[in-house]
């Protein structure tokens, strides 16, 4: 299933799920069994899922006509005004996953590997009280003429675990997204000479979107324990960054098992894997395009996952 939260008429964020063109608002669709917002859903996806399984095979053979019988409990999808599928995550953890883009940003510093990448994932915590979705604008700094977008994936945590095994971290995702970690990478590179991680570099804004993919939807995309997914990343429709999911070192089982050594992971937490190769202008160099400005729309995509656009402001 592909879940969203969406805007209604009045405005109002709703939690539902995309299904044959149509926008289903779970909580009236179910008459009140379902949540009207997403991380209720998350704290109870036990539960939850399947009764939202049910209903979407219910309407799975004529979903048009629950939006013509029932207009207030479904919307055409082409009309409706999508959120990030989680709005308020209650933390967001990102990672540095991808091999190729970290020897390449280090190597653009004059820095080499060093072994330690090789032996633990790695991650920061993000501004979690900071996000967008689909087609919401991203304001710039004030201070920062180095804006960058990153192309990346996220997993939705579905289940609170603590000192989960690598192996058994499937069972505790709810479902994936595209994420676009924005970075300022001059306000970055200055504070990163301290020692201490980025933090204003990254605390403006990170995208999330259009939906929240359920496991079961990428399954033809299975290779072992990883998935083959394309991911592009377009500025002004001109393609600048192609990668595949496949070439992740580490896997979302291995970050969930680090993340949650000796600490809770709770429903609703967003795990980020890291940019992709050739996945930032900060990799590919401002000879092949300039840092991002005003006016600029970045447009991300992932097979499976759909298409995350945001302009810069």
């Amino acid at each position: 299933m592909k879940f969203v939260t969406f805007l209604n008429e009045k405005g109002e964020q709703r939690a539902g799920w995309v299904q044959d063109g149509i926008v289903v608002d779970m909580q009236l669709a179910s008459g009140g069994l379902l949540p009207d917002n997403i991380q209720d859903f998350l704290q109870d996806s036990e539960t939850c899922l399947p009764v939202a399984n049910l209903l979407a095979e219910q309407f799975r053979l004529d979903a048009a006509k629950l939006f013509i019988e029932q207009p207030r409990k479904a919307f055409p999808f082409a009309g409706v005004s999508l959120c990030a599928p989680i709005p308020k995550p209650s933390s967001v953890r990102d990672f540095y996953a991808f091999e190729q883009h970290v020897k390449t940003a280090r190597a653009g510093r004059g820095l080499a590997m060093i072994p330690e990448w090789y032996e633990i994932p790695v991650f920061y915590f993000s501004n979690h009280r900071c996000i967008i979705g689909p087609d919401e604008p991203v304001l710039r700094p004030k201070k920062c003429q180095w804006l960058d977008y990153e192309l990346e994936i996220a997993c939705v945590i579905g289940k609170e675990g603590r000192n989960i095994r690598a192996c058994e971290a499937d069972d505790y995702i709810a479902g994936y997204c595209i994420m676009n970690d924005w970075s300022a990478r001059d306000l970055q590179r200055q504070e990163m000479k301290v020692g201490l991680g980025p933090a204003k570099g990254k605390d403006f804004a990170t995208s999330l979107g259009p939906y929240l993919v359920t496991k079961d939807e990428l399954a033809p995309y299975r290779t072992g324990d990883r998935f083959s997914l394309e991911m592009t990343a377009k500025v002004n429709g001109r393609l600048l960054s192609r990668g595949n999911f496949r070439d992740i070192y580490y896997t979302f089982g291995e970050m969930i098992e680090r993340a949650s050594e000796d600490a809770v992971l709770y429903p609703g937490d967003v795990i980020g894997s890291g940019t992709v190769g050739t996945g930032c202008i900060l990799e590919l160099g401002t000879e092949v395009h300039r840092w991002l400005e005003p006016g600029d729309e970045v447009e991300l995509a992932v097979t499976g996952l759909g298409v995350l656009k945001n302009q810069v402001e």
